[in-house]
């Protein structure tokens, strides 16, 4: 069996199933296999530690906590953006704001010293709340 146990940080982001309507997942999962940690974050964005959209209307603002609340997860298991191998941007309007994320995105790896950039897709798609403009998940892998 596969050793796996689920990746919070209440501090910055409540848990899903805590929700009024509560949603069944976990905001990561971290997975043992062959010496390393493999943490596997889930669809992340502009939420607070009480489960409320911040920076509405504001895509930059919701980028930026977005990232916030990534690095906040990988904090809790031991590791920094730099561990991460592969992200997946979800973008409401990726038509009206890709070159912005690009730019923002390119401005939080300079910054970050993350080098080489992980892979990564992007795309346009429908989110789970109408006032969230931009989610991403992360794939990083640490050494146990």
């Amino acid at each position: 069996m596969i050793k796996k146990h689920p990746i919070t940080n209440l501090d910055t982001l409540n848990e899903a199933y805590d929700y009024e309507k509560p949603s069944a997942f976990s905001r990561g999962m971290r997975v043992e296999i062959a010496g390393a940690s493999f943490l596997f974050i889930s669809g992340t964005a502009s939420i607070d530690e009480n489960g409320k959209t911040v920076h509405q209307g504001d895509f930059a603002g919701q980028v930026q906590r977005t990232y916030l609340n990534i690095r906040k997860l990988l904090e809790a298991e031991g590791a920094t953006w730099k561990d991460v191998v592969k992200t997946t941007v979800y973008i409401k309007d990726i038509a009206a704001n890709y070159e912005e994320f690009n730019r923002l995105r390119l401005n939080f790896f300079k910054d970050e010293g993350i080098m080489p950039f992980p892979a990564s897709v992007g795309v346009q798609a429908t989110l789970c709340r109408e006032d969230l403009l931009v989610e991403m998940d992360a794939l990083a892998i640490i050494s146990k």
